[in-house]
């Protein structure tokens, strides 16, 4: 029995070893190619547990294990040309999915590298045909979206060809290239110096035409205002004359000894004015007479304009 025991394990390991080599899984994540002898046997999809023949060391049963989610590769700083003839650079990227593994395996030997180089050769055409025929703007209004879709349609007969399925394109990024930058940048500056110096001129239009108005209208309120006045103080000479007028006929000497009061406050109200006269002049007749008559009972005559002043 002892003797028997080596033998006993080395059966035991040999039929672990067989039964591990026989065993292989696949995730949700992945799908799994059975090879044997360098041919496709079988393609899971599923994920689970799977068995296969155990010689992979003699190639008899291998399995290749290919990607089942959505990849994604990029193409950047692509030069296109626009219509019109300006070039722009271009940052683009696509997304894709393995759905036939066993076409994957036959044309690319199943590797990403290979088929995505093939596949960004065929963005960086459709990219260009589609950017050719647009003009720059388009990449930047509602029109983007089309303009990814012809780009994805473009790319799904290749990915076909390679047992793929190219879900999307997107543009990452869309700039003018430095010459252009420079160009537009010029025009732009151009067009709003031109639009300034127009607002400018509109607003030194606008601006005279309200100054004439204003001008206008205070023309007129100084003329309205100084016919007024004009008005205003002819009715104020026309009520000062009929009170003067009133007070005169109403007592005569009163208005009388009124009219010289004032012609002494004219005349004396300068304290360096010199006045030469007679100390019986008429001028001064009510201050030698307080009733300013020249004899009993007579009203003395209306007092002369005062002489004119002689400076010291």
């Amino acid at each position: 029995m002892n003797n028997r025991l080596p033998y006993f394990l080395i059966a035991i390991g040999v039929a672990l070893f067989f039964a591990y080599s026989s065993i292989f899984v696949v995730n949700e994540r992945e799908q799994a190619l059975v090879l044997r002898f360098g041919q496709i046997q079988d393609v899971k999809t599923e994920p689970g547990l799977y068995f296969k023949l155990p010689f992979a060391f003699i190639d008899a049963d291998r399995v290749q294990y290919v990607e089942d989610r959505a990849l994604r590769f990029d193409l950047p700083n692509i030069r296109v040309q626009v219509r019109g003839g300006a070039f722009y650079e271009v940052d683009a990227f696509a997304v894709y999915r393995i759905i036939d593994a066993r076409r994957f395996r036959e044309t690319v030997s199943a590797d990403r590298d290979a088929a995505e180089s093939r596949l960004r050769t065929r963005l960086d055409a459709a990219l260009r045909r589609v950017y050719g025929l647009r003009n720059f703007d388009a990449a930047l209004s509602e029109e983007r979206g089309s303009m990814m879709s012809d780009v994805r349609n473009d790319l799904q007969a290749a990915g076909e060809s390679l047992g793929l399925r190219v879900t999307d394109v997107r543009i990452r990024r869309t700039d003018l290239t430095q010459e252009v930058s420079q160009q537009t940048f010029e025009r732009m500056k151009a067009e709003r110096l031109a639009e300034a110096e127009f607002i400018r001129a509109r607003g030194n239009e606008e601006g005279q035409r309200r100054r004439a108005i204003a001008d206008r209208q205070v023309v007129e309120l100084q003329a309205e205002a100084q016919r007024d006045s004009e008005i205003l103080r002819g009715e104020g000479d026309a009520e000062r004359n009929s009170i003067f007028a009133g007070a005169f006929q109403r007592d005569p000497s009163f208005f009388e000894f009124y009219r010289s009061m004032r012609a002494y406050v004219a005349s004396m109200s300068n304290q360096g004015t010199t006045m030469v006269l007679s100390p019986d002049s008429d001028f001064f007749r009510f201050f030698n007479n307080g009733v300013g008559t020249g004899g009993a009972g007579q009203t003395a005559p209306t007092p002369a304009a005062p002489p004119a002043a002689v400076g010291n």
